[in-house]
């Protein structure tokens, strides 16, 4: 048996691992970040639950840490009250990236975890089983109930040689995008092996699993062997090591083989992270800015590096460096190593350990900036400057053009690579964080303005008269759907406000046109709702009053969290039929909750057309859009 199915049977409460039908997993651990996680817990207090009943829930607040009005501070004070009331530990900020510090801190091999970000699957790189997902699968998880998924394909990525000095793991995951996309992992989990494995170290096998999102995979997991026993040792938690891998003879469904020697650096261009090239073949691009950290590139070692290179030099005077540490454990030993000096020494500005520029909190480049970032979503706009050309890379790549001014190739820019040797014994301070409590009775949850109550849907009517108020085409994410930055984030505990903003930078007359509608249709093409697990990209358009969303293909989660809300995904039977359908058409679904029950054709009439439509749903599923969502499905005492 393959790793991850031997995860995978151990947790198993429904459903049989047959790649394609549905699986419920228990779940030992969650992760909420405070962009996601006021809805989370918004949602985990209305199904009436006392207290967490997961081993270990994490609420980290990592996002929204730019407290420019009141809105960030009173969600945190929330949040800090609700953990306190629920059993949940509380990491505050400044504390670090929530997948950084869960790695260092609370992750255990061969456990699972979901969390309310599409990035949680780092935590494959200690070898537990580890799933981004909608905050309301999240509050369902911590309520005792299975996460529900499609059984994936499994994959073998077979690792053989080394990577070259300057080459890095970042290019190993940019090399898995350039031949298979950002759809190319829907369905599959990517399981690593081969002796190639033995050579990276837990940083750089988590930095792989944390981009395996950005294939579209289910999840992605390393081995947990001796270098990752390492790991665990340097942190102090040893005891919780075990040994984890494929057996011998395993099976798998696929398999791929990268060979690490004959990688070179890489670099993924605007505005997507599968638009790979090798660097080499875009030296001399003058950069403005360059961006090191984010839960994909700031863990001690990537930060040893960076202050190795520039020690006793100087960022060139027509670049911009911000650099983002990923916890207060890697700051700290900075601090007291004096590597920290050496990086501000040469120029770098040294930002809050936080996600910070990746979710477009700060750090926005110039009008028509060419920024260099080793994080892990390039999107347009994502950056909070729409003509920014963003392009994603790994620190070595990062440095050398911060010092050269001019996307350069390290191999050509350094001589030698310097060694880095991490500390026998990492810095471990965990008064920061805030331990559940055990007498919560005077405990009072505090809720600033700015936090308004759950929304309460209808439940699924038989027929649906609706009117297409958008047509958009591929790859749409749930950047699109719903924008994150300094000025949105803050809203995500307030649902009449955020929704304002759905499609902004899509279609600015979006939001007017579903509100001059009963009910309205999104015509979309391939890969729809790719990117971060927001839910609030359903949930915004839900409540402006889309009940449908008809596509060529979804990304999984956003395919689950448009269930949740009661929204109906349907696939076109051929196609093709996109083109039959414009902005302004009227679509009329009979007996839709009938043809669903009975899994008969849905068939509609456009423009004199019959269009075939697909949808595919669990009787779960199913029971779910009827009641017009998870939650409304979960009081009505579904089990």
């Amino acid at each position: 048996m393959n790793l991850s199915k031997k995860i995978i049977k151990q947790h198993l409460v429904n459903g049989v691992m047959e790649a394609g039908t549905e699986i419920g997993l228990k779940i030992d651990q969650t992760l909420t970040q405070d962009a996601t996680g006021t809805m989370a817990y918004l949602q985990f207090e209305a199904m009436g639950v006392p207290r967490v009943k997961t081993e270990l829930s994490v609420s980290y607040i990592d996002h929204n840490t730019l407290q420019s009005g009141f809105e960030n501070a009173d969600d945190h004070k929330f949040l800090q009250t609700i953990a306190s009331k629920y059993g949940i530990v509380f990491s505050p900020a400044g504390t670090g990236i929530c997948h950084q510090v869960h790695l260092e801190r609370f992750g255990i091999p061969g456990k699972t975890l979901i969390g309310s970000d599409s990035h949680t699957p780092t935590g494959g790189g200690i070898g537990m089983l580890s799933f981004g997902a909608g905050g309301l699968d999240v509050a369902c998880a911590m309520a005792g109930q299975p996460f529900y998924i499609t059984m994936p394909k499994i994959v073998r990525v077979n690792l053989i040689g080394k990577l070259r000095p300057w080459v890095s793991a970042k290019d190993i995951i940019l090399e898995l995008l350039r031949i298979l996309s950002v759809k190319g992992g829907r369905g599959k989990i990517f399981e690593f092996s081969g002796e190639g494995v033995k050579t990276l170290s837990v940083p750089e096998r988590a930095t792989i699993t944390n981009m395996g999102t950005e294939l579209g995979a289910t999840t992605t997991i390393f081995p947990s062997d001796e270098i990752t026993k390492d790991f665990l040792k340097k942190q102090s938690r040893e005891n919780v090591w075990v040994e984890l891998g494929a057996d011998q003879d395993a099976k798998y469904d696929e398999e791929m083989t990268i060979d690490l020697n004959t990688l070179e650096p890489l670099i993924a261009m605007p505005h997507s992270p599968d638009n790979v090239k090798k660097v080499k073949e875009l030296k001399g691009i003058k950069v403005d800015q360059v961006g090191i950290g984010s839960c994909t590139n700031s863990s001690l070692a990537d930060m040893m590096l960076c202050a190795k290179v520039l020690k006793g030099k100087k960022i060139n005077r027509n670049t911009s460096l911000v650099i983002s540490p990923g916890s207060r454990q890697v700051m700290s030993m900075l601090a007291n190593s004096g590597d920290l000096f050496n990086i501000i020494d040469a120029g770098a500005r040294i930002l809050e350990c936080a996600c910070g520029p990746c979710i477009g909190m700060g750090q926005a480049p110039k009008t028509k900036a060419v920024s260099l970032r080793t994080f892990n979503r390039n999107f347009e706009g994502r950056s909070g400057t729409k003509d920014a050309q963003v392009y994603l890379c790994s620190p070595e790549v990062a440095l050398a053009a911060s010092l050269s001014g001019e996307i350069s190739d390290p191999m050509e820019y350094f001589s030698d690579k310097p060694e880095i040797t991490l500390p026998e014994q990492f810095y471990v301070n965990d008064d920061h964080f805030q331990l559940p409590m055990k007498d919560t009775s005077k405990v009072e949850i505090v809720r600033g303005p700015n936090i308004k109550p759950l929304p309460i849907f209808e439940k699924l009517k038989d027929t649906i008269k609706a009117e297409v108020v958008l047509k958009v085409g591929d790859n749409i994410s749930t950047d699109h759907i719903l924008p994150a930055g300094a000025k949105i984030l803050p809203l995500r505990s307030n649902l009449p406000a955020i929704s304002e903003y759905t499609f902004a930078s899509v279609d600015k007359d979006f939001v007017s046109r579903a509100k001059a509608v009963s009910s309205g249709v999104i015509i979309g093409a391939d890969n729809y709702g790719q990117g971060s697990s927001r839910e609030h990209a359903a949930l915004a358009p839900r409540y402006l009053g889309i009940q449908i969303v008809l596509v060529k293909s979804f990304a999984r989660i956003h395919l689950a969290n448009l269930i949740n809300f009661g929204i109906i995904p349907l696939t076109f039977h051929n196609p093709s039929d996109y083109e039959n359908i414009k902005l302004g058409d009227r679509i009329e679904f009979l007996n839709i909750k009938n043809a669903i029950k009975n899994n008969t054709d849905l068939t509609i009439k456009i423009a004199g057309k019959n269009i075939k439509l697909n949808y595919n749903f669990t009787g779960r599923q199913k029971e779910i859009i009827f009641a017009g969502g998870l939650l409304n499905w979960i009081k009505e005492g579904v089990k």
